[in-house]
C-alpha cells in the first residue's frame, strides 16, 4: 500500500524527471540573457508548480503572476480552458488585469499609461466566454490581444459584445485625465463566434485602436461597433452574421451591421464582409473605405453595402471597393467621392433627400455591370422631398454595361433639315431639368446663317436657325458643376 502523497516506481520516475528538467532550466537560465533567458525563466517557474502540485498530489493550478521582466500574459497560465469546453472569462480577466501594471511611469496621450507593448495570448485556443471582456477602467495604451477565438456562450448576455473596448460612466476613474478610455490597443489574429447572442467588439471613445486579421460572425447586432473616439483602423478581416460564400437561401433574413462607424477619421481596408443587412453604416465624418468586399445582402433582397447616414456632413471617401450585388446609399451627401470602385448585378449609388442638400459630390472612375434591367447607376431617392441646393456635383467617366447612364456632363449630335434642332439629354443627365452650361457647334454645306440657342428646360437643349439649312448641331451640357476648381 501507498499513503496518499507517497509514490510508487512510475511517480518517483516523474519525479525524477521533472527535477532534471528544473535543474537544466536553471542552468540554462544563468547562462542566457534576453528573450531565451525570459523563456527559460517561465520554464522554470511552470516545472517548480509542477513539481510541488504533483509532491502533493494535486492537479497543477494556474499559475496567476508573469515573470516580471516578460509582458507576454498566456491566459492558458491563469486557467482558461484552449478547448471551449469550460467557462474562461475569468481567467482571461485575471490575464488583463495583471497586464494592467504600466511598467513605468511613461504615457501616451495626456492621462493614457503606457503599458509597454503588453501581449495577451490566447496561445491559438477556443476559449467560452459568459460575459464580455473588457479591460479595467484605467485609461491605458499599447496593449495587443491576439492569436486565439472567443466564443460566446448560450447564457452570454444579449445586446453586448465579446470585446468591449469602453469604460461605463460608472466604472470610469474619477481622477482620469483623459478624454479617452484607451490608446493603441491591438485585436489581432482573433475569430469571434458572437452566437447569435451579442456583437463582436466595441470600440468606444478609444484612441488610435488596430483591428487587424479578425474573422467575426455570428453577431446579433454589430460585428464591429465604433463611437466616438478617433482614428480605429479596420483592416484585412472578414465578417459576416451567418458563414456564406454567397447565394445564400436564407439571405433575405441577413440583420444586423456588420460594421457601425459611429465617429470620425476611421479607415476600413481591405475588408469582406459576406452576410449582414447592412455592411457599412457611417455616421461620422473624414472616414475612407478602401478594398472593402460587400456581398452582404443583395439590394433586391433589403440589403445595402455602405449606408452614408450623416445628412449634410457626409465627408467619406470609398476608393477601389467592390460592391456585389448590394448598393451604396448617401443621405443628404456633401463631400462624397466614390471612385475606381466595381459595382456588379445592378449593384448602383443612390443619393438620398433628407433637407436637399447634394454638394461637393464626385462619382468618378467607376466600374457598374448590371443584368439589363434598366437600373440607373446612379439614382435619386427624393422621396422625403426634392435636391433644393445642388452644386458642385460631378458623375462622368464612369464604364456602364446593361445599366442606365447617369451624368453631370454630357454630348450628343443631331443631323437634321429645318429651322430648329431638339437635343434630348433627359435620359442622361442625373438632375431633372438642369443645365448650367451649353456649348454647340453646326456643320453645314449650306452657308452661312444665323442661329441661336432658344431652350434648356426640360434637359432638352433646342437650338434655332433664321433659314431651313441641311445641318448636324453637336452639343455639350453639363450641370451642378458650381464653382468647383
Amino acid at each position: 500500500m501507498v499513503e496518499k502523497g507517497g509514490g510508487g516506481p512510475a511517480h518517483l520516475l516523474l519525479l525524477g524527471l521533472i527535477v532534471f528538467f528544473s535543474i537544466g532550466g536553471a542552468k540554462a537560465h544563468r547562462r542566457l540573457s534576453g528573450e531565451p533567458r525570459r523563456s527559460h525563466r517561465q520554464v522554470l517557474l511552470r516545472s517548480e508548480r509542477l513539481l510541488a502540485s504533483i509532491s502533493a498530489g494535486a492537479a497543477p493550478s494556474p499559475i496567476l503572476t508573469s515573470s516580471s521582466s516578460s509582458r507576454v500574459y498566456h491566459v492558458t497560465d491563469y486557467g482558461a480552458d484552449p478547448s471551449g469546453k469550460t467557462d474562461s472569462t475569468a481567467a482571461i480577466s485575471r490575464a488583463l488585469s495583471a497586464a494592467f501594471t504600466p511598467p513605468s511611469n511613461r504615457s501616451l496621450f495626456a492621462g493614457i499609461a503606457d503599458l509597454g507593448g503588453a501581449e495577451i495570448s490566447l496561445d491559438g485556443g477556443s476559449y467560452l466566454i459568459s460575459s464580455p471582456i473588457t479591460l479595467p477602467s484605467s485609461p491605458t495604451g499599447n496593449l495587443k490581444i491576439h492569436s486565439g477565438s472567443l466564443l460566446a456562450s448560450d447564457d452570454f448576455p444579449t445586446g453586448r459584445y465579446l470585446i468591449e473596448l469602453w469604460s461605463s460612466p460608472t466604472a470610469a476613474s474619477p481622477t482620469s485625465t483623459s478624454s479617452y478610455n484607451y490608446e493603441y490597443i491591438t485585436l489581432a489574429g482573433l475569430m469571434l463566434d458572437a452566437n447569435y447572442r451579442a456583437g463582436g467588439i466595441a470600440v468606444v471613445d478609444s484612441l488610435r485602436t488596430l483591428i487587424d486579421g479578425c474573422y467575426i460572425v455570428h453577431f446579433a447586432t454589430d460585428g464591429i461597433w465604433v463611437q466616438d473616439g478617433h482614428e480605429t483602423f479596420i483592416t484585412d478581416s472578414f465578417l459576416g452574421q451567418h458563414i456564406t460564400a454567397g447565394n445564400d437561401p436564407g439571405e433575405r433574413n441577413f440583420s444586423g451591421n456588420a460594421i457601425r462607424l459611429i465617429g470620425n477619421d476611421n479607415a476600413v481596408t481591405d475588408v469582406v464582409i459576406f452576410s449582414a443587412a447592412i455592411g457599412i453604416l457611417v455616421a461620422g465624418q473624414a472616414n475612407i473605405l478602401t478594398g472593402v468586399h460587400c456581398y452582404n445582402k443583395a439590394t433586391g433582397f433589403g440589403g445595402t453595402g455602405i449606408y452614408l447616414k450623416l445628412p449634410g456632413l457626409t465627408q467619406t471617401r470609398i476608393v477601389n471597393c467592390y460592391l456585389d450585388y448590394t448598393s451604396i446609399v448617401s443621405e443628404d451627401p456633401v463631400q462624397l467621392l466614390v471612385s475606381g470602385s466595381f459595382f456588379l448585378g445592378d449593384a448602383n449609388i443612390v443619393l438620398k433627400s433628407v433637407n436637399g442638400v447634394m454638394r461637393g459630390v464626385a462619382i468618378v472612375d467607376n466600374i457598374f455591370a448590371g443584368n439589363g434591367n434598366g437600373v440607373d447607376i446612379v439614382g435619386l431617392d427624393e422621396t422625403a422631398g426634392a435636391f433644393r441646393t445642388v452644386d458642385q456635383v460631378v458623375v462622368e467617366r464612369n464604364s456602364v454595361d446593361e445599366m442606365t447612364v447617369r451624368s453631370t456632363a454630357a454630348r450628343a449630335a443631331k443631323e437634321g433639315n429645318g429651322t430648329s434642332w431638339t437635343v434630348d439629354f433627359s435620359g442622361v443627365l442625373l438632375i431633372p431639368n438642369r443645365i448650367d452650361q451649353v456649348q454647340y457647334s453646326i456643320q453645314t454645306g449650306s452657308g452661312y446663317f444665323n442661329h441661336a440657342l432658344r431652350n434648356v428646360s426640360g434637359n432638352q437643349v433646342v437650338i434655332e436657325s433664321d433659314k431651313a439649312v441641311q445641318a448636324t448641331v453637336f452639343v455639350e451640357v453639363s450641370q451642378c458643376e458650381g464653382s468647383m476648381a
